[in-house]
């Protein structure tokens, strides 16, 4: 009899592994726990663990729910800005989607962070990537739309009349001054789709994990069209470092966009992420 019992034990618990393959995640220490020979150590498991790539996107979206929340926490490591290129410690919403897309690709640090300068970084006028504030990917409409790992979906996902498009200037403000002080600035129609429209059926026609960016028309002005973003896993899910709740957060994607009745933003980009070759 306990025998039976024991073997039915061991069933269900992998009937429950087998519908959710990354219930796994939840036994490994937190990342920002660790030091840096540890959280080296868990980032291979979890390169072993899961062999496509999408798996390990959404396996390493799951691992770092629970970073603490730190506004422009990267840097070049030097004189002008020397917090570090890459992170695991701390995220505000666009370290998390760019380090998250490093650690996917990576299965050591020294590996991560050479790929974290691919992923951040423009090539400089010797056609070099190396960091440097002037280089940055600082706009993420910007990156949607030319980055080389990025893949615009927005009007693959509804029918383009139902999205709304700005013709903008990227860094450049209504009096004409630059947003950011880099000497750059970039003419493009963008579109997104109005949040009123984001429902189940769009997301149902989203890949198993895909980057979302918010759209606030306020920020036109300025010469910017995003507001924030992060990660939407399994069609439903939303994993985004916020500066409400001071740390990386697992929700509901349809819930966050719509709080007490209201959308918080005026709409959202939709773009897949690409392994670096």
């Amino acid at each position: 009899m306990i025998k039976k019992y024991l073997l039915l034990i061991l069933f269900i618990a992998c009937c429950t592994e087998a519908s959710d393959p990354f219930r796994w995640i939840d036994t490994l220490p937190k990342p920002w726990t660790l030091n840096d020979q540890d959280f080296e150590y868990h980032l291979k498991s979890i390169h072993e663990q899961y062999s496509e790539f999408d798996s390990k996107l959404i396996a390493i979206n799951l691992w770092r729910v629970g970073t603490p929340y730190g506004l422009y926490c990267l840097g070049e490591e030097n004189e002008k800005d020397n917090d570090p290129v890459i992170r695991y410690d701390s995220s505000d919403c666009t370290v998390h989607v760019l380090t998250t897309l490093a650690y996917a690709n990576s299965n050591s640090l020294e590996i991560a962070r050479k790929n974290m300068i691919e992923i951040h970084y423009k090539p400089n006028k010797q056609n070099a990537k190396v960091p440097g504030y002037n280089y940055r990917w600082h706009f993420t409409s910007d990156r949607i739309l030319n980055h080389p790992m990025n893949v615009n979906i927005t009007e693959l996902i509804i029918d383009p009349q139902f999205t709304e498009q700005v013709d903008i200037e990227l860094n450049k403000k209504q009096n004409g001054q630059f947003f950011l002080d880099i000497d750059w600035s970039l003419n493009e129609t963008i579109s997104f789709i109005p949040s009123e429209k984001i429902d189940a059926g769009v997301l149902k026609k989203l890949p198993p994990v895909c980057g979302i960016a918010f759209v606030k028309k306020d920020y036109f002005k300025l010469g910017i069209v995003i507001a924030h973003e992060g990660y939407v896993l399994n069609r439903s899910n939303l994993v985004h470092a916020s500066s409400e709740l001071k740390k990386t957060v697992n929700v509901d994607l349809l819930d966050y966009i719509k709080q007490d009745g209201n959308y918080i933003f005026d709409g959202a980009m939709f773009f897949e992420l690409d392994p670096i070759n």
